[in-house]
């Protein structure tokens, strides 16, 4: 069994791997987190013991959970057991357990009567239908999304969008402005 110096002898190597993985410089990280530089290389070499006060910023600069940067074990229960909730007449269903970065739920989108009325905000979203038709207004577009079908868009540009017919069961992925959906592949080996 692990003792506690051992997982925290851990931590330096995985903060320094993370970061690396992430080509961020100890520089860069420290603006984003407000710990020193000299503070971070002596964390990452295990000079310095980790406590919550740096792990916190750490974690969220990275957009891992803490347990992510310690390497807790697992405990109990794998599954995760996420609470539908009511946003205006949608159920959501919170799919992504960190914070920050690229988001997803899983969305039941109810036929609405169409006002006239679109909205706009910060961000980028990817839509993809599961079950169901999707009516999608986009810019002064109207489109209509089969299931199989996504469609990709800057949140800043006026959308609206309904079941088409009965309720529309879609994925969202939503992340913050800039942020697009792409896969990331390495390149082939010949």
């Amino acid at each position: 069994m692990e003792t506690t110096e051992d997982v925290l002898a851990e931590v330096g190597p995985r903060l320094r791997r993370l970061r690396q993985e992430r080509d961020i410089t100890l520089t860069a990280l420290a603006e984003a987190t407000g710990i020193s530089v000299s503070t971070l290389s002596r964390l990452e070499s295990g000079k310095r013991r980790p406590s919550l006060e740096l792990l916190l910023p750490l974690a969220r600069a990275h957009g891992v959970p803490l347990d992510e940067l310690v390497g807790a074990p697992e405990v109990g229960d794998p599954r995760i057991r996420p609470r539908p909730r009511k946003m205006h007449d949608m159920t959501v269903l919170p799919l992504t357990r960190r914070p920050g970065g690229v988001q997803a739920f899983k969305m039941i989108v109810p036929v609405r009567r169409w006002t006239g009325e679109t909205q706009t905000h910060e961000g980028y979203d990817w839509l993809y239908v599961l079950n169901g038709r999707l009516r999608l207004h986009l810019a002064g577009r109207d489109l209509i999304l089969e299931p199989g079908e996504a469609a990709e868009f800057d949140t800043r540009l006026p959308h609206w969008f309904s079941g088409e017919g009965g309720p529309a069961e879609i994925l969202s992925l939503f992340g913050p402005q800039g942020e697009r959906m792409h896969l990331r592949a390495k390149p082939r080996q010949k």
